[in-house]
């Protein structure tokens, strides 16, 4: 941030248009102050001068809505729920709020990507307060008690839908609601060519897609007892990078996608090599995001210096039966070793480690997952074999088979990911701490219920047969520093142990309580650890409370009941009798422009500066204060990147331990950082039970002005 002070009688703030109002953030008065109020100051005069000039009038709700219908903006079904004295009164509830922006960034997100415009793009037909309540009823599906429930929670923002939902909720011409796909591809071209189609197909539609690469065969391999015919992955990275190039949402939101490949996959190091900067045009991947897949084993083959074996899995899908992806590389590495009908090939475990550091240190990619951690901690039967493009989705898939002509022989059971957040500030104040939980989690799996993607029929399958959903959290730093809390400190991870643990308990009560109200639970809920019980014994066997009296007392303040064991031995028993409607619940994401329009800090990791430099299309440089950002508090708003990657692996790993998915943890490092920094932090965060590992961010890539493309579907 600049220094330099702000000759205030030189300047008239009236005069100023509210560019150069928010450009003032980043200056410093004569008194060494962060000029918080101009950016107040320019959401007023950015109404003034743009919004309100550029707002068609009506004169009532019903002249707007009548409007709105018939020139098909909105969709009739969605108001035909309910008698329109409701719907009167929920707007008039909604706009009885007052509700201000309080960054200047947070409107000009609203109004640039949310708002409903007219279809010439030129005037905005709605305010804020009728994107919630458009997003309220069409969640709500004619439920009066819980559209006035999604509203309270919205503009109290409390809880805030994921940008498909809050984007497309009762619009006419919108895409869809879910927020991104898995896919997983098997080795013959029949799986190949139909994953083309449904990445293409999901794309149009909004959605980012990740796709698992593990089960096709490695470059050389044998196509029909012919050797060296296969040409490995890479030629199928290429034609999804094209095909997210070409397909978007109606030009609203670009296309974007993943790839995952197993470490142990023969064509890992030249996987990898798509992202050097130095690489060849005809390897290079630009656009499309990879993953690596790594089990415990390689870990115990770097920490003993041994060569890291490379399985064909067209030789392991012969001897074992099933795809690779079924097969648990950690136990049957040794046996796999010695297995002469599989071929392998071999590189050096601490040279595979050395070049993920260095092509994360050039690029940020790739993510990782950690295969075992994952699967030990899944609660559903069945392997977890990829993560999706914000790596935080983690659910088990089972593969497709395809005839000849691409039609399904067997619909297999693809992933969708529809996702919001709590804003763990706003939540931590509300009267009902259970109730915005349990609001969210009704929301979330109305999302799932609503979703009909008939395109992709293994993705339809999934989501009818599991109604997994990913409810978020934000703002933990801003929360933390609006009560005095360091991030990374004793006190900061108790509150988020003690946080997600009291989450946890209310999320699965309102899936049960879906369970017996709808009759049922997502199939297969007896093969799970929720109906043998096992789940719960962590937290029957022990206690769980703060372990400082400042968590203790922040809890004590709020009114906020902390589950006891008793609490979870009747859950228990309710859901080992009546089950669970959602076979996931929690997935936290890195979030992104609705962090800003709820004005939150991202995800539950540290901000990345106290005045965050944006660039916004046409209009420039933006400006935004950090979420409780004051001039009395900016000590406890350390950047990520002087917290450093282990604070924030311990954050992280304490509230992994209750999230049944995982969570988007990006890595910072300062720009003394080498990639042995970046390999300790990957051991530490692999012994802490992290599950994922997102981006990783050095300092110099920020001070050079490198910008990492970030998550399109679940970082809005």
């Amino acid at each position: 941030m600049e220094t330099l002070a702000l000759d205030r009688t030189a300047r008239d703030d009236t005069s100023l248009d509210y560019h150069a109002l928010n450009a003032m953030l980043n200056l410093y008065d004569e008194d060494g102050k962060i000029q918080l109020d101009k950016d107040r100051l320019a959401v007023r005069q950015y109404f003034l001068q743009h919004v309100n000039q550029n707002t068609v009038f009506f004169h009532s709700l019903r002249e707007k809505l009548d409007y709105l219908v018939t020139e098909g903006y909105y969709e009739q079904q969605v108001l035909d729920q309910y008698s329109f004295a409701f719907v009167q009164k929920l707007f008039d509830d909604a706009y009885a709020r007052k509700f201000r922006f309080p960054t200047f960034l947070g409107a000009f997100k609203y109004y640039t990507s949310y708002t409903l415009k007219t279809f010439d793009g030129k005037r905005y037909l709605e305010r804020y307060e009728d994107r919630v309540c458009m997003t309220a009823l069409t969640l709500a599906r004619g439920d009066e008690n819980l559209a006035s429930r999604l509203v309270d929670e919205m503009m109290t923002g409390r809880f805030q839908p994921a940008t498909p939902t809050f984007l497309n909720a009762g619009k006419k011409q919108r895409g869809e609601l879910v927020s991104c796909f898995l896919l997983r591809v098997e080795d013959n071209m029949e799986s190949i060519g139909r994953a083309i189609n449904s990445a293409l197909q999901l794309s149009k539609r909004g959605g980012g897609v990740a796709l698992s690469l593990s089960n096709l065969r490695e470059m050389g391999a044998p196509i029909k007892q012919i050797e060296n015919q296969s040409s490995g992955v890479l030629p199928v990275m290429k034609l999804l990078e094209d095909a997210f190039s070409y397909a978007n949402q109606l030009g609203a939101r670009q296309g974007a996608g993943a790839v995952y490949l197993h470490a142990h996959h023969p064509d890992i190091m030249r996987f990898l090599d798509t992202k050097r900067e130095n690489a060849d045009e005809k390897i290079r991947i630009k656009s499309l995001s990879l993953g690596v897949v790594i089990p415990d084993i390689t870990f115990t083959l770097a920490k003993n210096n041994e060569d890291m074996y490379l399985f064909s899995p067209y030789d392991v899908e012969r001897v074992y039966g099933v795809p690779f992806t079924e097969i648990s590389v950690t136990e049957k590495y040794r046996e796999m070793v010695e297995d002469k009908r599989i071929t392998k090939k071999k590189i050096k475990a601490r040279e595979f480690f050395q070049v993920i550091a260095e092509i994360q240190f050039e690029s940020g990619y790739p993510y990782i997952m950690f295969e075992d951690t994952v699967n030990r901690a899944n609660p559903i039967s069945g392997r977890i074999i990829m993560s999706n493009l914000c790596s935080e989705i983690l659910q088990v898939s089972e593969a497709s088979e395809f005839n000849d002509d691409l039609s399904y022989a067997k619909i297999g059971k693809d992933i969708s990911c529809n996702l919001g957040s709590l804003n763990i500030a706003a939540t931590m104040d509300s009267p009902d701490f259970g109730q915005t939980v349990e609001t969210a989690i009704r929301a979330l799996t109305a999302v799932s219920e609503m979703s009909n993607i008939a395109s992709v029929p293994s993705i339809k399958k999934g989501n009818d047969e599991a109604h997994a959903i990913g409810l978020g959290q934000m703002n933990l730093h801003g929360y933390l520093a609006r009560e005095r809390i360091y991030y990374g400190s004793p006190e900061a991870i108790d509150f988020t142990n003690i946080y997600f643990y009291t989450v946890t308990y209310h999320a699965i009560r309102a899936s049960n309580r879906l369970a017996i109200e709808k009759g049922k639970s997502f199939k297969w809920f007896e093969r799970s650890k929720y109906a043998s019980g096992i789940y719960f014994d962590k937290y029957i066997e022990a206690e769980w409370k703060p372990e400082t009296e400042k968590v203790q007392a922040l809890f004590d303040k709020a009114g906020i009941h902390i589950p006891t064991q008793d609490d979870w031995r009747e859950l228990k028993e309710s859901v080992m009798q009546f089950g669970l409607y959602n076979q996931n619940l929690q997935a936290v994401p890195p979030t992104g422009s609705i962090s800003y329009i709820n004005h939150a800090t991202a995800s539950i990791h540290p901000i990345v500066s106290k005045i965050e430099i944006r660039k916004e299309g046409k209009i420039g440089r933006v400006y935004y204060p950090a979420a409780y950002l004051t001039n009395d508090n900016r000590e406890y708003f350390q950047d990520a990147y002087e917290i450093g990657p282990e604070k924030i692996i311990d954050t992280y790993a304490a509230a992994t331990q209750h999230v049944d998915q995982g969570l988007s943890l990006t890595l910072f490092f300062r720009d003394t950082a080498t990639t042995r920094d970046i390999n300790r932090a990957q051991i530490y965060a692999w012994k802490k039970g992290i599950k994922t590992i997102y981006y990783v961010r050095l300092r110099q890539m920020a001070l050079q002005g490198t910008e990492v493309q970030g998550c399109v579907s679940c970082a809005l």
